[in-house]
């Protein structure tokens, strides 16, 4: 632990700085390469992963990272021990390029299958939410934190949060299927913040996602009092690796 402080706390500095490499290059002329999936990635996730990877290494030399864009180089490790680091530098790629806020830094960590600490920035925002005993957040670099806890689910009033290309009818069955009544389309790992502020209630994703999207986000949410499962009701588990480190269905609420 770097100096007796919270690994969250450490993770959400990183975050921070990471943003502050990112945002000069959100609305920028920005270079948007190809990846090998075909989703595009940009000189900012490549600059944030090599600080995130610089900094990681300096206050945890012993965590092993599991990071997207390495990943996506050079493939996921065939076995991974019970503790490690889930990076994604840029979540919400397709946001960032289009120029709407709703993208994020993420880092959590993992112990046993299950995220234990985490900080996701939201670079546009300054917003920084963390793991520290519970959940807190920061409103801006340098803002003193305060507590977060998610909301009771609010009857007629619940707001599901779905992404920008979910289909009327698709959104309609889940509205029957989670019982929410309003729905507010949104990228990347915010959603998990949101729904930790208490500002939304639930988050269903019946489609695919990457353990490093989804990591930091549900430590968060966790810590604030809220929940990611699967549809089944079973716990999200992490270091898939025969998987290659992909999520099936989850649901994140408060």
């Amino acid at each position: 632990m770097s100096g007796g402080r919270d690994v969250g706390e450490v993770l959400a500095d990183i975050c921070e700085e990471a943003a502050a490499l990112i945002l000069p290059l959100w609305k920028s002329d920005l270079t948007v390469f190809s990846k090998a999936d075909e989703s595009p990635v940009t000189e900012a996730d490549r600059r944030g992963e090599a600080l995130i990877l610089e900094r990681l290494s300096a206050a945890f030399p012993d965590i092993p990272v599991i990071s997207e864009e390495d990943a996506s180089e050079f493939g996921t490790p065939d076995a991974i021990g019970p503790r490690f680091f889930l990076v994604d530098p840029v979540d919400g790629t397709k946001a960032f390029v289009r120029g709407d806020p709703n993208f994020t830094v993420n880092i959590g960590l993992i112990e046993d299958g299950r995220p234990v600490a985490g900080a996701v920035n939201a670079p546009a925002t300054g917003e920084t939410w963390f793991t520290q005993g519970g959940a807190a957040m920061k409103r801006s670099p340098g803002a003193a934190p305060h507590a977060v806890r998610t909301r009771p689910w609010p009857q007629g009033a619940a707001v599901a949060l779905v992404s920008h290309t979910m289909k009327d009818e698709t959104a309609q069955k889940l509205a029957e299927q989670y019982g929410f009544d309003l729905r507010e389309p949104m990228d990347s790992s915010i959603k998990f913040c949101r729904i930790a502020e208490g500002s939304a209630d639930i988050y269903p994703r019946h489609g695919p996602t990457m353990e490093w999207d989804i990591a930091a986000g549900h430590a968060v949410l966790t810590a604030a009092g809220g929940q990611v499962k699967t549809p089944e009701g079973e716990d999200v588990a992490y270091g898939k690796a025969d998987a290659g480190f992909r999520n099936g269905w989850f649901v994140a609420k408060g």
